[in-house]
């Protein structure tokens, strides 16, 4: 069975740091998109950041650009979210995603629709 467990998350005041960590195993790391979702109170789970493991590709939605990085660790199959300048609109449960690297990965990366498996989140408090 895939699995995918996501670590990190905690209460922080604005402008701090964090970083998240995600393991997968169940699956060849090296074939797989990673990507990280997040889901606020009351909102949509929208996609925050993406990351091809084989090549480190990275992506980032327009929230996280400039502040968040995605990289990967492949010899733990392990993929982090560091987290800087928080602010109270990232307060959020953070998820970790995974999909096969393939055709159309990237956009299907940046959709909740097209992730194969989901990691249970970790939640992230930032308070001001």
């Amino acid at each position: 069975d895939v699995q995918l467990q996501a670590s990190g998350g905690g209460s922080v005041q604005t402008g701090r740091f964090l970083t998240l960590s995600c393991t997968a195993s169940g699956l060849i790391f090296n074939d797989h998109a990673i990507g990280w979702f997040r889901q606020a109170p009351g909102k949509e789970r929208e996609a925050v950041s993406c990351i091809g493991v084989s090549d480190s590709a990275t992506f980032y939605s327009d929230s996280a650009r400039g502040r968040f990085t995605i990289s990967s660790e492949n010899a733990k199959n392990t993929v982090y979210l560091q987290m800087r300048f928080l602010k109270p609109d990232d307060t959020a449960v953070y998820y970790c995603a995974a999909l096969p690297r393939k055709t159309g990965w990237l956009r299907r990366c940046f959709n909740k629709n097209g992730i194969d498996y989901w990691g249970k989140g970790t939640l992230v408090t930032v308070s001001s």
